[in-house]
């Protein structure tokens, strides 16, 4: 059974697949790959730590995360200016009664199921039963991005939350027969931190889970070794294994580099 206690364990990483799976083999297949086989771990940087420390004051497991963290502290044992600001950032939701109303169902709801025949495992923030589905995100400002060859988008589809929206859904309806509304409880990590309540339109959810359908079973058959993953080349897995066969020409260096 899968639970919270081995949701990240080497056998269920294998054996299901995850919505932070699935975009990181849409991005580099051999770099996902080498993660999930123990062979590459991807830098943590502090401002995914602070993301990680406002998620463990909502899922009551703060001391924890600061016990298995002690880069959270400096020399003196007091916490570090950037986890300074995650406190800020969870004493300015708190104020918030409607934020607060969307962080108040059930914590870290471990769920499964299947899509094209593959196991699928979500783990969901906030959880009303029969009513929604609610995930935190801390940001660094709600400002659009720029993606090359899709434009200028919203972050929260530039992070492809409406990705995750989407898999969440389809895994609860499989458990409870409903079709629940998703929502995004987001708070950004600027001087004075920005609100919000987004619900993510049900179109943009359609798609991703076409897109999600389309690409799980290619995915899949690399996790079960039965495709080759492929490297893109410039991320940073690709960099520190990369082997030099032969020159390039300039014209080579005129692909796009951006993530």
């Amino acid at each position: 059974m899968l639970t919270n206690e081995n949701y990240f364990s080497p056998e269920n990483q294998l054996k299901y697949m995850s919505v932070s799976q699935f975009k990181g083999f849409s991005k580099c297949p051999a770099a996902a790959m080498a993660e999930l086989t123990g062979k590459y771990e991807r830098e943590r940087s502090t401002a995914l730590l602070v993301g990680s420390y406002v998620d463990a004051h909502f899922e009551g497991t703060l001391d924890i995360f600061k016990a298995k963290n002690p880069a959270l502290f400096k020399r003196d044992g007091t916490l570090k200016a950037d986890y300074i600001k995650a406190e800020q950032v969870i004493n300015r939701v708190e104020q918030d009664p409607l934020f607060m109303e969307y962080m108040s169902g059930e914590k870290q709801v471990v769920m499964t199921g299947e899509i094209e025949d593959v196991p699928v495992k979500i783990k969901i923030d906030s959880y009303h039963k029969d009513r929604m589905i609610v995930d935190l995100k801390c940001m660094r400002d709600f400002k659009p991005i720029y993606k090359p060859e899709q434009g200028r988008l919203s972050w929260v589809e530039a992070w492809e939350y409406d990705l995750q929206g989407a898999v969440y859904q389809e895994i609860v309806r499989q458990n409870t027969g409903h079709i629940l509304p998703f929502y995004l409880a987001a708070v950004t990590k600027e001087t004075e931190p920005d609100l919000a309540i987004i619900e993510v339109g049900q179109e943009y959810l359609d798609v991703q889970l076409e897109r999600f359908r389309r690409d799980i079973r290619r995915y899949d058959a690399m996790k079960q070794g039965v495709i080759e993953p492929e490297r893109c080349e410039h991320c940073d897995f690709c960099k520190a294994t990369k082997v030099l066969k032969k020159p390039i020409s300039m014209e080579d260096l005129n692909f796009d580099y951006s993530d």
